[in-house]
C-alpha cells in the first residue's frame, strides 16, 4: 500500500495530508505491464515505499481504512479455535460434564481422567496439523479468501459430530475433525492480516489475532459461568451448538472482501491486484495503486524463480533461518505460560477456588487479556517486535517462578489465593508481551512467495510442541497425576527462559521494515542484534 500524496512525518495531521500536493510526478504505465523489466518501473515502486515508510499509523488508518476492516474481519476466524480450546479447557472443570463423563478420584471426587482430559484437549492439535499441511499448498493454489471459505463450511458441518457425540471417543475423533479448518484459519490469517495493510499498521493488524483469541475466551467463559449449573446435558451441549454463530457470517463477508494483492501479484494478476489496492485504500484519495503494485513486484522480483514454492525451499540458504524463527516464535507460545492461560478455569479449581468463583475469574483473565492486547498494539507499534517479546518472555518467566514458590509453601487458604493471582497475573501478562509480539514476527518474517507455506509449517510446529506440552501440563494438575498445582511454575519458567535466550541471541528487529528490506537483510545475514542500527538504500535490490 501507499499513500497517494505526499508523506508527513508520523503523527502528522492526517487533514492536512489529504490535501498536500501531489508527489512528484512518475511515469506508471509499466508498473502494470507483465512484460516489463524492473528498471522500467522501479520508481514507481520506491515513491510507494517511501510514502509507507513516511507514513504514521493514524495516517495509514485514514488512508486504509477497509485494510483495517478486512484485517479486522479475517482475525475473527480465530474465535473459532480459541472458543473450542477454551471449551474443553471448561468442560473438565464442569461439573456435570464430570458427571457424565469422569470417574471418582482418591478424595471421592468426580474428575475426568488425565489420559481423557489429555487426549481430548490435545485431539484439535491433532486435526489442526493436518490443516496447517493442507493450508499451504491450498492457499498457494486458489488463495486466502477461497481457503479460508472452506474452512468455514468444513467447520460447519463438523460441527454436527461435537454435537450429537455422547462418549469420549466421539468427541475425541470431532475435535480432531474441527481441528483441520482451524489449522486452515490459523495459517492464512497473520499471512492475509500482514500483507493487506501498509508496514505501521502491520502490528496492530496481526496483533487482533490474539485480541479475537481473548474474546473467543470471554465467550467460552461468559457461556459456560450460565450454563455450568445445570443438572442436564445441555449445560455443555449448548456451549457445543453455539459454534454456529460464528462460520456462515465470516464466510458471507470473506466472499465480498479482496484477496491479497501481495498473492495476485506473486499469480502475475496485476491488474486484479491493483483493483484489490483500491479497495482497500480510500477511493478519494488513493490515486495511484499502480505504484503500490509496482513495490510488490519489485519486491517478489527480489525472490524471483521459475519454480512453483514448495516445501523443501523453506529449509535451504536463509530461508532456513526465517522458518526457523517462525517455528521458534510458534512453539514458544507453549512454553512461556500459554498453556497455564489456556486451561485457566481447571486451573483455578486445582488451586482451591469453587465452581462459580474459578468460571468467573477464567471470566475475568479473559477479559483482561482482551484489554492488554489492545495495550500491546501501542508498545509493539512504537517500541518494536524484538524489545516487547524478549523482555516480556523474561518478565513472565519471573512471574512463573513465583508463581512455584507460592505452590511449595504447602496448604492454606493464602497460598491458594496467591496461586490463583499470579495464575492470572501469568496469563495476562503472557497477552501483553510475547503473545500479541509474535502474530506481528509470524506474518513479517517468512519470504513472501513462501508465506502460505512458512506460516503453515509454523503453526504446525506449534502444534507439535503443543500436544506432548498439552499431556504434561494435565498430568501436571490432575489429582489423578502427580498433583503439582502452582508447582508447575517452576517447569513452565524453565522451559519459559530457554525461549527467552534463544529469542535474544536469535530474533531481528523487524519494526518499520518494508518486506523488501527485510528481504535484504535476511540475505545480507545481518547478525539479528544489529538489524536495527543497519541502513539499507532505498534504491538496493540485494
Amino acid at each position: 500500500m501507499s499513500n497517494p500524496v505526499d508523506a508527513k512525518a508520523p503523527g502528522g495531521d492526517a487533514a492536512e495530508v489529504e490535501k498536500a500536493p501531489a508527489h512528484t510526478h512518475v511515469d506508471n504505465s509499466a508498473d502494470l505491464d507483465e512484460k516489463a523489466k524492473l528498471a522500467e518501473y522501479k520508481a514507481g515502486a520506491i515513491e510507494a515505499e517511501n510514502a509507507e515508510l513516511n507514513m504514521g499509523v493514524l495516517e495509514a488508518v485514514r488512508l486504509y481504512p477497509m485494510a483495517s476492516f478486512w484485517a479486522f474481519v479475517m482475525s475473527t476466524t480465530i474465535i473459532m479455535e480459541s472458543y473450542c480450546v477454551f471449551l474443553m479447557g471448561a468442560f473438565v472443570a464442569m461439573d456435570q460434564f464430570k458427571k457424565e463423563y469422569g470417574v471418582d478420584d482418591k478424595y471421592g471426587e468426580r474428575q475426568i481422567e488425565s489420559s481423557w482430559q489429555s487426549a481430548l484437549q490435545a485431539s484439535g492439535p491433532l486435526g489442526a496439523i493436518i490443516g496447517v499441511c493442507l493450508a499451504g499448498p491450498i492457499t498457494s493454489r486458489i488463495g486466502y479468501r477461497w481457503a479460508t471459505i472452506l474452512g468455514l463450511m468444513l467447520l460447519n458441518a463438523f460441527i454436527f459430530v461435537f454435537y450429537f457425540a455422547n462418549s469420549l471417543p466421539i468427541m475425541f475423533l470431532s475435535q480432531i475433525l474441527e481441528g483441520i479448518p482451524w489449522g486452515i484459519f490459523i495459517a492464512n490469517a497473520p499471512a492475509y492480516c500482514s500483507e493487506i495493510v501498509p508496514i505501521k499498521l502491520r502490528a496492530p493488524a496481526t496483533q487482533m489475532l490474539q485480541m479475537f483469541w481473548a474474546i473467543g475466551a470471554i465467550i467460552v467463559g461468559g457461556v459456560c459461568y450460565v450454563y455450568e449449573g445445570k443438572l442436564e446435558s445441555s449445560a455443555y451441549r449448548i456451549p457445543i451448538a453455539l459454534q454456529w454463530m460464528f462460520p456462515t457470517p465470516l464466510a458471507i463477508l470473506l466472499f465480498i472482501a479482496p484477496e491479497s494483492p501481495w498473492w495476485l501479484v506473486r499469480k502475475g494478476r496485476l491488474e486484479e491486484a491493483a483493483v484489490s489496492v483500491r479497495r482497500l485504500g480510500r477511493a478519494s484519495v488513493l490515486t495511484n495503486p499502480e505504484e503500490s503494485v509496482a513495490m510488490m513486484r519489485r519486491t517478489i522480483e527480489l525472490e524471483k524463480t521459475e519454480k512453483e514454492p514448495s516445501i523443501l525451499e523453506l529449509f535451504r540458504g536463509t530461508d532456513l533461518y526465517r522458518t526457523l524463527i517462525v517455528c521458534g516464535v510458534y512453539a514458544a507460545q507453549n512454553l512461556t505460560g500459554n498453556l497455564i492461560a489456556n486451561q485457566a478455569v481447571y486451573f483455578f479449581r486445582q488451586a482451591g477456588m469453587d465452581s462459580n468463583t474459578a468460571f468467573a475469574l477464567g471470566l475475568i483473565t479473559s477479559a483482561l487479556q482482551t484489554v492488554f492486547v489492545m495495550l500491546s498494539w501501542i508498545l509493539t507499534t512504537y517500541l518494536g517486535r524484538r524489545t516487547i517479546y524478549v523482555w516480556g518472555s523474561l518478565i513472565n518467566v519471573c512471574f512463573l517462578v513465583a508463581l512455584g514458590i507460592a505452590g511449595s509453601v504447602g496448604k492454606s487458604n493464602a497460598a491458594s489465593l496467591a496461586q490463583a493471582s499470579l495464575g492470572l497475573i501469568v496469563s495476562v501478562g503472557f497477552t501483553l508481551g510475547p503473545a500479541p509480539a509474535s502474530w506481528v514476527i509470524i506474518g513479517e518474517t517468512s519470504a513472501i512467495r513462501l508465506r502460505p507455506l512458512t506460516t503453515g509449517i509454523g503453526r504446525g510446529a506449534y502444534y507439535v510442541v503443543n500436544i506432548p506440552c498439552i499431556f504434561l501440563a494435565t498430568y501436571m494438575l490432575n489429582p489423578t497425576g502427580v498433583d503439582l498445582g502452582g508447582k508447575c511454575g517452576y517447569v513452565w519458567g524453565a522451559t519459559g527462559f530457554v525461549c527467552f535466550l534463544a529469542a535474544w541471541i536469535w530474533l531481528p528487529e523487524m519494526k518499520g521494515r518494508s518486506y523488501r528490506e527485510i528481504d535484504i537483510l535476511f540475505k545480507r545475514r545481518v547478525p539479528a542484534r544489529k538489524w536495527k542500527e543497519t541502513v539499507v538504500d532505498i534504491n538496493d535490490d540485494e
